[in-house]
């Protein structure tokens, strides 16, 4: 049996190779057989599937409001400040901010202090309150 150093390395080698290669692939397949948590519809749009259809701007989809307290409307510039609890479908959690309004009659209905549901949408220009009621 030889002993010599150089043999002893290379029966080494010769099992860390295969082992390295097994987790390689292992880790490369594991994102790719992973199932998404949420809905990408850019990547169904970009694979041809059909987009699931988007509420009407106003429509009050009570499923997926969230709750909020009307801090500050601005209605000369379109804008609502609502301290709100997580968004769900937009994956956020609870904080203060700024959302435009792009249907100014959605603000006549609130005002400083109102406890509200409000649906909110990403759009290119940032977040914007597609609907809102009064609790």
């Amino acid at each position: 049996m030889n002993t010599s150093p150089s043999s002893s390395h290379t029966r080494s080698r010769t099992h860390v190779l295969p082992a390295l290669a097994v987790l390689w692939v292992a880790g490369l397949a594991g994102p790719a057989l992973a199932q998404p948590k949420t809905h990408d519809h850019a990547a169904q749009q970009a694979a041809g599937a059909a987009p699931a259809a988007a509420p009407a701007v106003g429509a009050a989809n009570t499923a997926e409001m969230s709750d909020a307290e009307v801090r500050r409307v601005d209605k000369g510039a379109g804008k609502i400040t609502l301290r709100h609890g997580e968004i769900k479908h937009l994956d956020m959690p609870p904080m203060t901010m700024v959302f435009q309004v792009p249907a100014p009659a959605l603000l006549d209905k609130v005002k400083p202090g109102d406890k509200v549901k409000f649906r909110a949408e990403k759009a290119a220009s940032g977040y914007v309150v597609t609907a809102i009621e009064v609790r």
